[in-house]
């Protein structure tokens, strides 16, 4: 294309435009992009700055925008973009193209209208991320035309044709671009493929824009008029102004240019992933459509917000309706008494007359059955039924037995046949679709049905097992098949008459119905009511006999069965029935039915209107003169308006005359409501009602006037039938009558009605005896209505329309809207390119106190992820713009892969429960809880505090006391004189290897549970006097230097150790780094040797040489290591002297650890700490020489660390040490070794008992086997940092019950930084107690107690009992003054073994100050310097008594104050969100949560298939918005093992968030909600 004459200056261009012009020069001289490109986007970005002659033929016009001059009378030109290239793409069209079909001109010029309102704003939209291998489409069989129905239509519902004039054309319009176009610069491309904004330099078209803001739309000056439907192009609606067109391609993948953009702290981050956030974020800051009301919250519960009725709502006005009645059933002479008499007089008098013709595959007429054969066959059956199944004292049936009939839709032949002979031998047929669905089993137990008659056909094709039976299906009574073919019927003998009364009220058949929530039902159809309903159809139809009808509907229920099958019988017609699969291979073929017998009506769905037309030019030269009827029996639907019109301006000229189409409305229950009589040529047709949408919403009739883009345009189904009588009752609560302009549910009085659903006698009631009253409550009447479960009115001139289905209701914040309605929507906006054959369902969910809408469609094989996205954002605007209502998720699954109902359409309960089950398997996914959830309560505003005093003053009044606790007094404890003498833990142990030097200290095990190593007294001090020696003399260091120790877990480890105290140096204990992750480990040693300002590292010859190595060099300076020692071959030589501290207050150790917020800290242990520490830990669990403790634990820092190097040394037990690595390769290592060596107190982390529980869970037998017995166990405690476990040890406890295990053996510790060991079970003292708490509560700081079983309640345990001598306190954190009994607070904590403080590079005082020497702000006379834990917890008075004689106070631990997140003025646990979220899918096996810029964001680990990623995103929100009041922001679904957990098992969740950000997590799918 010639590239357009440059404008006269650049420089006069926009800077924007110019930006993008520089960016496409960059792109061209960098090779992303080919010159072609390069002119191709240049000639659009200057296309509206170049002058335009008026007059170019449009097709001339690819590239560049055309001003179209606007009709006079608007004076703005809006200057809009001809897409002649997309309007000629669809004018070519063969008739294959059979995705051109539900297209309504009027919804779609509507939705291309209200898109265009939003084009003008810029938004960008993060589009998710996804893996490539996730979704693999299954291939679709796409040439077979669309056999399948969008929303609750049974059957595939309309397909619109397009291109029916020029005005269409600009319906069509492109909008490919409307897509939103990220804020210019901050384009990036993924390598996991498409990501959120399509390349720089593509023109300022619109955006997602309003579909998350929900600001209300203002309208234009001048509303665009969506009704004219004329063919000159000038015409076009004034003020819609449409994107411009060209279909927008990504970003070349090599131009992987990251923004640097600033987050909300304004600080750069370029990485692709904060880049979305920040758009989600700029997304979400926009207002929402309704203003939060201003309302107090009450200090104890947060309160929903209840959605406020809209004062300007509209009402209704109208007076209260009457009932309107329909003309009286004629008596005419020769009506029968029933209908098995008229099939008798037919059958008899007219044998020859041909009664059904059914077609072959091909739409051939293949077999005509007369009424002769069908009376003789019918009798036969009739004779069979009741004579020959049996014997003649027990026969099988009875009359008024139900039996079930299985036949396929193309024989309608047999189906007949089998109908009739059970009304001859009064037994009722029920007919049901082909065998397998659950439902249809509920359905036939209700039923008491035991028989099932069929086809030879048909039984040879079920299911049958090894013997030969046929398969019991799930959920099915047990059935006896019996066969219909005419040979294994028995003629019946000449004697034998069917018995054939007047029609009474006894049932003739059940008709099969599914409800909104996917069970069936039968509905009871009495004789009397079937022959009425017979009469009523004749009269309306103006049936006579002989008339020839095509019957294209299920022949089994509904209209299909009521004319064809009924009625047809009546007066004698002859039906032409048009099986379902021939209509799939041949759409045209029941028009050339009609035309070749010269129907005189025919029964179809707007469906087939539309097959018809796509095939029509197949068929010059057929005729429908001969039709006085074409009954549309969808004709209630809200697309079956354009399905007429197109059909008739198609078929006008092959004859057609515009009074023959008559819609009709039906429900199983009331059977035919209304049905349009054929009018008289030449005569008005009658008008159409075009309703605003909003007033239906609010259940109100109001002619539409404001906004042409929300109305919706019905057609009336004619008038009540004769001898009926309607009214119209509010669809929830009584029955109340409507007022004449207010929606309501159809009822309908006539005997032409359903009696009851079969055996369900208390729905029945509310269903079929329905009195309706008056606004004053008082009946109305005696005469009982039946609801039809049809949403309409009745308007003037006593026309009945419909405007929707009961089942199809969606209530959303009081509005009620309609399922069909949105389809209409989704398929209205450019739906060919995404949703595979229009299959779109709709329904809505319950989550958080309101219902919320889900739209999940089939995606075709074919589309891309673009298309795909780019058609989701606009569903989302249209749906908005239209209905007014926020869409909460929008799913694309694979084509074919939605549950389909017998006919093909769509199965809405099964979707529906497949969504809620999360086994949906979308490949995309857009959830906007954001957009739609606007019930949550207003966020917390802290209240101005009330001072400390006051509520000490408070607390005294209300009795309350203050929350401490303490261990046992050290004082009164006589330890034993060693003690007293030995100050130091060094000279503990040269005084152990003086008297008892042989005594062994430590056990070390391999995984194989054999002894690798032990340490006696003696040889641990030999040992550790010569590391001393190196010390001096290698290392030359002097006392109080820092030495890393870089040991494996093991005994080495803790020989090293004290051949530092030997030698007057501070150990510090560092966890090796992994050969295997370098890059992840190595860094982490890095910085502790830095900030402890080490000396020289003790280590292995192994690790040394790891140190050194080349791939160490890649992850650190290897050259800045200081002195490195291996110990692995020491000199004999003799230390001249072990170093003695001058004061107990001088450092033993410093003990590093990375907590889970990633803060890495160092605390100062003393040698008094350590004694003390090492003191209290004996007298609580009574360690002595003669025990023996077995320690499966990391010994790196905390209480691990004490455990396995410090008290043996104490107290003389021997420790057996098991590393938790070896039970990687052994499970059964820890249990082993516990049973042989009948081990009475082991200690674990909470990774070591996880991995116990999950993987020795299902081989308790094994270990039976095994001979591991638990009995001996005393105490088995889980050394931690957190709020304990319960769910985790209690079923651990469960689990080894049978090997012996205590229930009461397993408790918890608490320590934390500031003091490793706060709590211990140990031996004495009342078993640990649980409580639970209200988790709402919990997050306004405070202490509810609940029952067990309270919803929202969390079980909390407590941590063990408090050591001897520590003191705690439970402490307002802002106010530092003291809290009452079982209230929320921090625990501060005082004892001879508290650190005494932060080892730090900079010895930041204030922090020290701050954790470790805190006063309390009063009430605390004796001026006690407390450390605080940084964790939230409580204490509780007991009833149990302690060892003191006193009762029991027991500290519940909360969780850590840096860990919790703040949202919305409360505060959260993380673990509290996270063990919701794992419970909600079966794929879930691990979740972290973090908050990044107020955004809440879950990570999930998928151990299932990749197919479920995307089910567990609308899981996810949902049960977090449930349980916890808050939106997710975004959910990323990633691979098992990729959240971080440390040495204790415990969660790195800022370790995830920076990966998260930094965009190294490689995840299955990010989600970003709106």
């Amino acid at each position: 294309m010639a590239e357009p004459a440059a404008p006269a200056a650049v420089s006069s261009l926009p800077r924007e435009v110019r930006e993008q012009l520089a960016e496409l020069e960059l792109e061209l001289s960098e090779g992303d992009i080919t010159q072609k490109g390069y002119e191709k986007k240049r000639a659009k970005l200057l296309a509206p700055y170049v002058p335009q002659s008026q007059g170019v033929d449009p097709a001339s016009q690819k590239e560049s925008r055309s001003a179209q001059m606007p009709p006079p009378s608007a004076a703005p030109a809006s200057s809009s973009s001809s897409s002649s290239s997309s309007s000629k793409f669809h004018r070519a069209r063969s008739g294959g193209a059979r995705d051109e079909r539900y297209r309504s001109d009027i919804h779609t010029e509507a939705v291309q209208a209200a898109l265009a309102k939003h084009k003008e704003q810029k938004m960008a939209l993060p589009m998710p991320t996804k893996r490539r291998s996730t979704f693999v489409q299954s291939p679709a069989d796409a040439c077979t035309p669309p056999d399948t129905s969008s929303a609750s239509e049974d059957e595939g519902s309309l397909r619109r044709q397009a291109a029916l004039s020029a005005a269409l054309h600009q319906s069509l319009q492109n909008a490919e671009s409307w897509i939103n176009r990220s804020v210019q610069g901050s384009s990036t491309s993924s390598s996991a493929s498409s990501t959120l904004s399509h390349g720089e330099g593509k023109g300022t078209s619109g955006s997602l824009a309003d579909v998350f803001a929900n600001t209300r739309i203002e309208n234009f000056s001048v509303p665009p008029d969506v009704t004219a439907t004329t063919s000159t192009p000038s015409a076009r609606p004034a003020a819609i102004d449409l994107p411009p067109s060209g279909i927008v391609k990504g970003m070349h993948k090599g131009s992987n240019r990251s923004s640097l953009m600033d987050t909300a702290d304004g600080v750069p981050v370029s990485s692709r992933v904060s880049t979305k956030i920040q758009q989600l974020l700029n997304t979400l800051k926009r207002p929402k459509r309704p203003p939060l009301k201003e309302f107090f919250v009450d200090d104890f519960e947060e309160i929903v917000e209840v959605p406020q009725p809209d004062p300007n709502q509209p009402k209704p006005e109208g007076r209260q309706m009457t009932p309107v009645k329909g003309e009286p059933l004629g008596v005419v002479c020769n009506w029968p008494p029933a209908l098995e008499a008229a099939l008798q007089r037919w059958g008899t008098t007219q044998a020859k007359c041909p009664c059904l013709t059914a077609l072959d595959v091909t739409g051939k007429p293949v077999y005509t059955l007369t009424y002769g054969k069908l009376w003789s066959r019918s009798l036969k059956l009739a004779y069979t039924l009741l004579n020959k199944l049996g014997t003649k004292n027990e026969p099988v049936l009875k009359p008024g037995d139900r039996v079930a009939l299985v036949y396929p839709n193309n024989d309608p032949v047999m189906f007949m046949v089998a109908f009739y002979g059970c009304l001859l031998a009064e037994v009722i047929p029920v007919p049901i679709e082909d065998a397998g669905g659950q439902q249809i089993g509920f359905l036939l137990g209700s039923c008491g049905i035991a028989l099932a008659l069929t086809t030879e056909v048909c039984l040879k094709g079920l299911p049958k097992t090894q013997n030969g039976e046929i398969v019991q299906f799930k959920g099915w009574p047990r059935l006896k098949w019996v066969v219909t073919d005419s040979k294994y019927l028995s003629k019946s003998p000449k004697d034998w008459q069917p018995n054939i009364s007047a029609a009474g009220t006894e049932p003739a058949y059940i008709e099969y119905k599914t409800s909104k929530e996917g069970s069936v039902m039968g509905v009871t159809v009495s004789r009397v009511a079937m022959l009425a309903h017979c009469q009523a159809l004749s009269q309306a139809c103006n049936y006579s006999e002989g008339e020839t009808i095509v019957n294209v509907l299920d022949f089994k229920k509904d209209a299909g069965l009521w004319h064809g099958i009924l009625t047809n019988v009546m007066n004698k017609l002859h039906t032409i029935s048009v099986p379902y699969s021939v209509m799939k291979t041949c759409p045209l073929s029941w028009v050339q039915r009609v035309h070749a017998h010269k129907a005189k009506v025919a029964l179809v769905k707007c469906r087939d209107l539309h097959w018809a037309m796509m095939a029509h030019r197949d068929q010059r030269d057929v005729s429908l003169s001969s039709l006085r009827m074409l009954i549309v029996t969808d004709g209630a639907n809200p697309w079956s308006v354009s399905s007429c019109d197109a059909f008739l301006s198609l078929f006008q000229s092959h004859g057609l005359k515009p009074e023959a189409i008559c819609p009709c409305a039906t429900s199983p229950e009331a059977m035919t409501i209304a049905i349009r009589r054929p009018g008289v040529p030449g005569a008005p047709l009658p008008g159409r009602a075009i309703l605003s949408m909003n007033g239906l919403s609010f259940g109100v009739i109001r002619v539409n006037t404001e906004d042409k883009n929300s109305a919706l345009t019905v057609q009336d189904v004619g008038h009540v039938m004769p001898g009926g009588m309607m009214c119209i009752v509010k669809p929830d609560g009584p029955p109340q009558l409507c007022k004449t302009d207010e929606i309501g549910e159809i009822c309908v009085s006539s005997r032409a009605g359903g009696m009851m659903y079969y055996g369900l006698a208390g729905v029945t009631k509310n269903t079929f005896e329905v009195i309706p009253v008056n606004s004053s409550g008082s009946p109305v009447g005696e005469v009982p209505f039946v609801r039809s479960g049809l949403l309409g009115f009745v308007g003037p001139g006593s026309l009945v329309f419909v405007v929707g289905k009961m089942d199809g209701l969606l209530m959303v914040s009081g509005r009620r809207h309609n399922a069909d309605d949105i389809v209409a929507t989704g398929l209205a906006v450019e739906s060919i390119k995404t949703v595979y054959r229009g299959r779109i369902a709709v329904f809505s969910v319950s989550v958080f106190y309101d219902e919320r809408i889900v739209v999940v469609a089939e995606q075709r094989p074919d589309a891309s992820e673009e298309d795909s996205f780019q058609w989701m954002s606009r569903v989302l605007q249209a749906i908005d713009s239209i209905h007014q209502v926020g869409v909460y998720c929008l799913a694309l699954v694979p084509a074919n892969t939605l549950p389909k109902t017998p006919l093909g359409g769509i199965h809405i309960s099964q979707t529906k429960q497949h969504f809620l089950e999360g086994s949906l398997h979308p490949c995309n996914i857009l959830m906007c809880p954001h957009t739609c959830v606007t019930n949550l309560p207003k966020p917390r505003q802290k209240q101005p505090g009330v001072g400390p005093a006051s509520v000490m003053v408070g607390n005294l009044v209300a009795g309350k006391r203050i929350a401490q606790a303490s261990g046992r007094d050290l004082g009164q404890l006589e330890d034993n004189d060693l003690v007293k003498k030995h100050q130091f833990l060094t000279e503990v142990l040269q005084w152990r290897a003086q008297a008892t030097p042989d005594h062994p200290l430590f056990l070390l095990l391999n995984a194989k549970g054999t002894t690798v190593c032990t340490a006696t007294c003696l040889q641990l001090h030999k040992k550790a006097e010569r590391i001393a020696s190196v010390l001096c003399d290698k290392g030359h260091l002097n006392a109080g230097d820092n030495v890393v120790l870089l040991y494996p877990p093991g005994i080495e480890l803790i020989t090293a150790f004290y051949g530092c105290l030997y030698a007057g140096c501070v150990p510090v204990t560092v966890r090796p780094p992994h050969a295997q992750s370098l890059t992840a480990t190595l860094p982490t040693v890095r910085m502790i040797v830095e900030v402890s300002k080490a000396a020289c590292i003790l280590t292995t010859q192994t690790l040394m040489r790891l140190l050194k190595s080349r791939e160490a060099a890649g992850a650190v300076d290897v050259k800045t290591w200081p002195t490195i020692i291996d110990t692995d071959d020491l000199p004999r030589k003799r230390l001249a002297q072990i170093y003695k501290p001058p004061t107990p207050e001088m450092l033993a150790y410093l003990d590093f650890s990375v907590s889970t917020t990633g803060m890495l800290t160092g605390v100062k242990m003393s040698h008094a700490a350590v004694s003390g520490l090492c003191r209290a830990i004996k007298l609580q669990c009574e360690l002595y020489s003669s025990r023996q403790i077995a320690i499966c634990l990391d010994p790196y820092c905390g209480l691990g660390f004490v455990l396995w190097c410090l008290c043996s040394v104490y107290s003389g037990h021997q420790s057996i040490l098991i590393p938790p690595m070896e039970l990687e390769s052994n499970l059964f290592l820890w249990l082993s070794t516990v049973s042989q060596y009948k081990i009475r107190d082991t200690f674990c982390s909470y990774s070591v008992m996880e991995l116990c529980t999950k993987g020795l869970g299902n081989q308790v037998e094994m270990l039976k086997a095994r001979g591991i017995n638990l009995s001996c166990v005393r105490t088995c405690v889980v050394v931690a940092e957190e709020r304990p476990r319960v769910a985790l040890t209690q079923s651990f406890s469960k689990l080894f019950k049978d090997i012996g295990l205590s229930s009461r053996a397993v408790s918890t510790t608490f320590g934390s930084r500031v003091n490793v060991a706060i709590c211990l079970q140990g031996t004495s003292g009342p078993d640990p107690t649980t409580v639970y708490v209200d988790l709402k509560s919990l997050r306004h700081d405070r202490v509810r107690l609940v029952e067990r079983g309270a919803p929202q309640s969390l079980l909390l345990s407590e941590s063990g009992k408090i050591l001897p001598g520590v003191k705690v306190v439970i402490v307002n954190p802002e106010t530092k003054g003291p809290l009452g009994d079982s209230h929320l607070g921090e625990i501060w904590v005082n004892s001879p073994h508290t650190a005494s403080g932060y080892y730090t590079i900079y010895d930041n005082e204030t922090l020290q100050a701050d954790h470790f020497n805190t006063r309390l702000s009063f009430g605390d006379a004796a001026q006690t310097l407390w450390a605080r834990t940084g964790y939230l917890g409580f204490v509780r008075r007991t009833e149990l008594t302690a060892a003191s004689g006193e009762r029991h106070d027991a500290l519940y631990v909360v969780g850590a104050l840096d860990e919790t997140l703040e949202l919305r003025g409360l505060r959260y646990h993380p673990i509290d969100i996270e063990t919701s979220v794992s419970r909600t899918h079966r794929s879930i096996a691990e979740c972290a949560v973090f908050t990044w810029t107020n955004l809440l964001v879950v990570v999930v680990e998928l151990c299932g298939c990749e197919q479920e990623a995307l089910d567990l995103v609308p899981l996810v929100t949902n049960v977090v918005l449930e349980e916890h009041y808050l939106i997710v922001g975004v959910v990323v679904v990633v691979d098992p093992g990729v959240i971080p957990i440390n040495s204790r098992g415990e969660k790195q969740r800022m370790h995830l968030r920076d990966s998260f950000l930094a965009d190294q997590l490689d995840p299955i799918y990010v989600a970003y909600n709106m």
